[in-house]
């Protein structure tokens, strides 16, 4: 014990256990990186752009939207799921509000919901899904969108 202790007296050495513990927990807390993509939604009376993140694995499933400051109209996350299953989301470490669209197998969007920053509550689908679609809160509506529009799934 006294020989641990007089080893980190020295500068040097407890500069590098800083170091390495630094880069130790920024490793396993590494943020997901996203495949970017053009994503098209035909409502009834237009088509809409969104500019769209892709999340397809688990470890970009559970990181989502968090910690992101802003969010602007027109961009969002689109969560993929290889098949049909009730879907449920929650707002931990959220700092955006958010509207999130449930979409089936075919890309029709089922249900529309909006979530708080924060709010640990579970925003279930009441119907099994396959999609998931997350924007900025109110998107949906500014953009003339709705239950019942579609998004062009092709290559997803």
């Amino acid at each position: 014990m006294a020989t641990f202790n007089r080893s980190l007296r020295h500068p040097t050495k407890l500069l590098l256990l800083l170091v390495f513990s630094l880069a130790s927990l920024f490793s396993c807390t590494a943020l997901e990186k996203f495949e970017k993509r053009e994503l098209v939604i035909e409502g009834k009376e237009r088509k809409v752009t969104i500019k769209a993140e892709i999340a397809t694995t688990q470890a970009q499933h559970e990181q989502g939207l968090m910690y992101r400051k802003s969010l602007k109209d027109g961009e969002g996350m689109l969560f993929v799921f290889q098949s049909d299953q009730i879907l449920s989301f929650w707002m931990k470490n959220t700092l955006v509000p958010l509207s999130v669209a449930y979409i089936s197998y075919d890309g029709r969007i089922l249900e529309i919901y909006d979530m708080q920053p924060g709010n640990l509550d579970p925003v279930r689908s009441s119907r099994s899904v396959r999609y998931a679609l997350e924007v900025p809160q109110g998107w949906f509506g500014r953009a003339g969108l709705g239950v019942g529009d579609r998004l062009e799934i092709q290559g997803l």
